[in-house]
């Protein structure tokens, strides 16, 4: 199982520079950010720096989205990096949500999404695409190369992952959940006529490695709450019998509204709704003993990589404690 870490960009853009460079050392082989330009700075401007000051790490958004730039500025920004650094970035993309709801407007459609995957990859690797009733190439790009894994939740985003995504990013850590997804997702490959198995698998959620479960549920309950965006997207147009596992959506009901300038951030005062039980099922916290057991059960369904959030109040010590008592050991 690969590992990687989730920053938000908040400044200075040089703290999470170092933290990636001592995520690198610990064992991650992975950086990701927030891209969401209104709440935190931009994240390809930081990437550049990340990418310089390590070696190995392949670097991209968790995630972006087709709406707040232009699709082959997306795909010129990923080409350039990898021209300079080695085809060391990966695109994790979703319909939108903080970065185009701070902005007024909703996410966008399943279709915008998938075409959106299809012509960035398509550029990113030196290739020929129809676009705005152009044909478009990067005449430039030469040995280019780019995965786009795809964040859904909802049973037409999972449909849309199996059909043009290399890899499928579920941002929560229950393996029962995971377990769904990952079905769903590899039924929409395999009916596509593509190799279920080929589709790498990333689960991501907060992980604090401690004993003060209190302290801890307090620090990450936040993610429930993000989560919860989107599960009341999909119970909105689909009700809340059957078209996701019922245990993602039973918590939400006492959700009442969300603040966006709270996003991801602990002490999150609209994530009261989230209660102890979805926190532990969402998230990895507890002793070493906890994360080693649940990151077994989901490498056991096929997850390729987890992915952890580091939106709390002991950012190094998890890098650490990961990378001396969790990576080596699992």
């Amino acid at each position: 199982m690969d590992f990687g870490v989730v920053f938000q960009c908040d400044p200075p853009a040089s703290t999470i520079v170092e933290l990636a460079r001592k995520a690198e050392d610990a064992g991650f082989s992975y950086v990701w950010t927030f891209d969401s330009h209104l709440l935190w700075q931009e994240p390809f401007v930081i990437y550049s720096q990340i990418l310089a000051a390590t070696r190995k790490v392949v670097v991209g958004p968790m995630v972006t989205n087709p709406g707040t730039r232009d699709w082959t500025v997306i795909a010129s920004q990923f080409a350039t990096l990898n021209e300079m650094f080695g085809n060391r970035t990966i695109c994790g993309i979703g319909r939108g949500d903080s970065a185009l709801r701070t902005l007024g407007a909703q996410p966008g459609t399943i279709a915008e999404m998938k075409q959106c995957v299809e012509v960035v990859r398509s550029l990113a690797r030196g290739e020929t695409v129809s676009y705005r009733g152009q044909q478009l190439k990067f005449a430039w790009v030469e040995n280019g190369a780019l995965d786009v894994w795809v964040a859904a939740y909802g049973p037409r985003a999972l449909q849309a992952t199996g059909e043009v995504g290399d890899g499928y990013i579920l941002q929560l850590a229950d393996p029962d959940i995971a377990e769904w997804m990952i079905t769903a997702v590899r039924r929409s490959a395999e009916q596509a006529g593509r190799d279920p198995m080929a589709i790498k698998f990333c689960v991501a959620a907060p992980a604090y490695v401690g004993d003060d479960l209190d302290h801890q549920r307090e620090q990450t309950r936040w993610f429930g709450g993000m989560v919860g965006n989107h599960v009341a997207d999909i119970v909105a147009r689909y009700g809340s019998s059957g078209a996701v596992p019922q245990a993602l959506t039973d918590y939400i009901e006492g959700r009442k509204g969300y603040d966006y300038a709270e996003h991801g951030r602990a002490g999150n005062t609209h994530t009261d709704f989230v209660p102890d039980e979805v926190v532990d099922r969402f998230c990895i916290l507890g002793p070493v003993e906890n994360h080693l057991a649940r990151l077994a059960e989901l490498k056991d369904l096929g997850v390729d990589q987890f992915a952890l959030y580091l939106q709390h109040d002991a950012k190094e010590e998890t890098l650490a404690s990961y990378g001396k008592d969790i990576i080596p050991n699992v």
